[in-house]
C-alpha cells in the first residue's frame, strides 16, 4: 500500500508555513486531496504542488474547512501567526503549534486561538525533521488525545501525549535544549581554544579516556553534588579558563557563565549535600528562596 493510499482517511489539514518541516512532512505523508497550505513566501507556495498540497491564495483559503492545522512557521513568528490567523480558524478546529517556543509564548498563543472558538494544542518536535513522519512528537493540551489520533491518521508514527496543560510539551523540549544546545556551544568553545593552543588531540583523547556511559539522572546528581561542595573553588578555576580563552582571542561566552553558575551554587553553603537528585534540588530551591527573601527584607 502506498503512503498516499494509507492516508485516505486522514483529516483535512492546513499547513501554515511551508519550510523544511512542512515540505518534509507533506512529501512523506501523501496528503493529496485533503491538504492545503499557506506561506508568506511565493517560492514556498510554488513548492507545494510537488508535495501534494494545494497552494492557497491566502491564509483564510488554506484554513477554510480544516480539521487540523499544523503551524510550522519560524519561532519568532509563532505567536504572531496564532494571533493573526485565529479569527480565520474553523470552529472546533485543532491548531497544532509545532514551533519551538517557550511555554509562556504557547500559552499566549493558546489564549488567542481559543478565544476564536478553536482548540490549541502544544506539540513539541523532538528531533530533526529529516526523520519525516517518524519524528518524535510530544503533545499537550485539553484535546491532546484527539490531536494525537489525527496526527497518527496523517501518518505520524511516533507520538505521545504528555499532559493536559499548554506548555508541558514545549517545556520538555526547551529544558532538553538547554543541555543539548548548551553542550554544542561548550564543545565549540573547547575545540576552538584547544586548537589555537595546539593541544586539540590531547584534549580530545583525555575526554575519551574519562567518558563513561552514565544515566542522566545519576550524572545530574553527581554534578550538583560536586558544584555544591566545590563550586567556589571550581568557579575560580573556570575564571582562569576564561582568562586563557581571552588570551587566545576567543570570547568565553559559555565559560563566563559557568563561572557564575559554579559560584552561585557553591555560595549556597549546602554542606554536606543531601543524597539523591530530588533532595538536592529541594535543598537548592529552599536555600535560594530563603536567600531571596532575606535580601528583600
Amino acid at each position: 500500500m502506498s503512503t498516499q493510499d494509507s492516508n485516505t482517511n486522514a483529516p483535512r489539514v492546513a499547513l501554515i508555513g511551508f519550510g523544511e518541516a512542512g515540505s518534509t512532512f507533506a512529501r512523506a505523508g501523501g496528503w493529496s486531496g485533503h491538504a492545503a497550505g499557506w506561506d508568506l513566501l511565493p517560492e514556498r507556495r510554488a513548492a507545494m504542488a510537488e508535495c501534494q498540497v494545494t497552494a492557497c491564495a491566502d491564509a483564510a483559503e488554506a484554513l477554510a474547512g480544516a480539521q487540523l492545522v499544523l503551524s510550522l512557521v519560524t519561532a519568532d513568528q509563532a505567536l504572531k501567526a496564532a494571533q493573526g490567523y485565529a479569527p480565520m480558524l474553523p470552529k472546533d478546529a485543532l491548531f497544532c503549534d509545532m514551533n519551538s517556543v517557550a511555554p509562556g509564548t504557547k500559552q499566549a498563543a493558546a489564549a488567542a486561538v481559543e478565544a476564536a472558538g478553536a482548540s490549541y494544542v502544544d506539540v513539541a518536535v523532538m528531533a530533526p525533521v529529516d526523520k519525516a513522519l517518524a519524528v518524535p512528537l510530544l503533545i499537550a493540551g485539553k484535546r491532546a488525545t484527539e490531536a494525537e489520533q489525527m496526527l497518527r491518521a496523517l501518518g505520524f508514527s511516533n507520538t505521545r501525549v504528555v499532559g493536559p496543560e499548554i506548555g508541558q510539551a514545549s517545556a520538555i523540549k526547551l529544558c532538553r535544549s538547554v543541555m543539548v544546545k548548551g553542550l554544542e556551544a561548550l564543545t565549540a568553545e573547547m575545540v576552538l581554544a584547544a586548537n589555537k593552543a595546539g593541544v586539540l588531540g590531547e584534549v580530545l583523547a583525555s575526554l575519551d579516556a574519562s567518558e563513561k556511559p552514565v544515566a542522566w539522572a545519576t550524572r545530574a546528581d553527581y554534578n550538583l553534588d560536586r558544584m555544591l561542595i566545590h563550586g567556589q573553588r571550581r568557579s575560580a578555576e573556570m575564571a582562569e579558563a576564561a582568562r586563557m580563552l581571552r588570551d587566545l582571542g576567543i570570547d568565553p561566552l559559555m565559560t563566563d557563565n559557568t563561572v557564575s553558575r559554579q559560584q552561585a551554587l557553591g555560595e549556597l553553603g549546602i554542606s554536606p549535600p543531601p543524597d539523591g537528585l530530588a533532595a538536592k534540588l529541594t535543598a537548592i530551591n529552599d536555600r535560594s528562596t530563603s536567600g531571596t527573601e532575606e535580601s528583600e527584607a
